[in-house]
């Protein structure tokens, strides 16, 4: 199983996580794999150490995969959580109050976006 947290909007316009479980089926030698899932484009990004972003709405319906750094996201309602290197978003607040971000570590981060 693959840990994924979702950052989505409720009807309240309050952001708010989520996690939930993607399943992997046994494909014998080549590994466990999950079901596909559609993506649009992907982006490859680079931010700054000093990276911190007041609140915002997520500009697409998209996956972030944290190649190297992580971050920590605040919600609309205050909750705060830090994601390591190699945690998997999905970003789902397109609309409503939004959700702030800032690096944990003063070093550049990587990360792709895949955009469902």
């Amino acid at each position: 199983m693959f840990t994924i947290t979702k950052i989505y909007s409720d009807v309240n316009s309050q952001s708010h996580f989520e996690d939930f479980e993607v399943p992997l089926n046994d494909k014998g030698e080549i590994g466990f794999l999950s079901d596909d899932e559609p993506a649009t484009s992907i982006v490859f990004r680079e931010v700054s150490p000093s990276y911190d972003y007041d609140f915002h709405n997520a500009p697409d319906r998209q996956y972030i995969v944290l190649l190297e750094g992580g971050v920590e996201i605040e919600t609309s309602l205050g909750e705060k959580r830090s994601f390591p290197t190699g945690s998997i978003l999905l970003m789902e607040d397109l609309t409503g109050k939004g959700h702030k971000t800032r690096n944990l570590e003063e070093k550049v981060r990587k990360s792709i976006f895949i955009k469902l």
